[in-house]
């Protein structure tokens, strides 16, 4: 593992999962829900800077490597997935849209693995579809985190909207990146 300033904030939102997590398991005595809500926005918003840093350090000082490639997705996909799961528990979300979501994550993951091992991974790279996903995602997922008003404007009410606008974006990325997939999908023998 090549340790670099790139990984090593890459790593650092894996750290701040649990931390993350740990916020909504603190009493109400301990730290007031409005401050709960506070303290995980700022950490997930935090590990979202962090997706952005780590890949615009790792190009500008041309510290790409193979391990952050395959560190960088595992570290967003868990830190959204746990962002859900705890949403759900919370009621701020329904599980549905979270199985979806997360679903896709595991299924593309699965297809990059699978198409790189076919020596077709640039089939299937990130496209700006993509992109838009995960700025939807971040988004909603922030706003749900926060949960109360914000400058007059309900954020749970336009969280749940953006998070089920990201759930749609989720299934017609899937399509787009199976539809990218299927030429090797149909050669092969599965």
């Amino acid at each position: 593992m090549p340790i670099n300033i790139p990984n090593l904030i890459t790593w650092l939102r894996i750290l701040l999962i649990p931390v993350f997590v740990t916020v909504f398991y603190l009493s109400d005595e301990t730290l007031a829900p409005h401050f709960k809500n506070l303290a995980a926005t700022a950490v997930f918003l935090l590990a979202a800077i962090t997706d952005w840093l780590d890949g615009y350090l790792a190009r500008k000082l041309d510290q790409l490597s193979a391990f952050g490639a395959f560190l960088d997705p595992v570290a967003d996909k868990l830190m959204v997935a746990a962002a859900l799961i705890v949403l759900v528990k919370l009621g701020r979300a329904d599980a549905i849209i979270a199985f979806i979501i997360i679903g896709r994550e595991i299924t593309i993951s699965a297809l990059r693995e699978w198409m790189a091992q076919l020596g077709e991974s640039r089939s299937v790279a990130v496209s700006m579809l993509g992109k838009v996903k995960t700025t939807f995602q971040m988004i909603a997922i922030s706003l749900l985190l926060y949960h109360q008003h914000l400058l007059g404007i309900d954020c749970q009410a336009i969280g749940a909207l953006l998070l089920y606008l990201a759930a749609l974006l989720t299934l017609w990325s899937m399509g787009y990146y199976l539809m990218l997939a299927m030429p090797q999908i149909r050669k092969s023998k599965i």
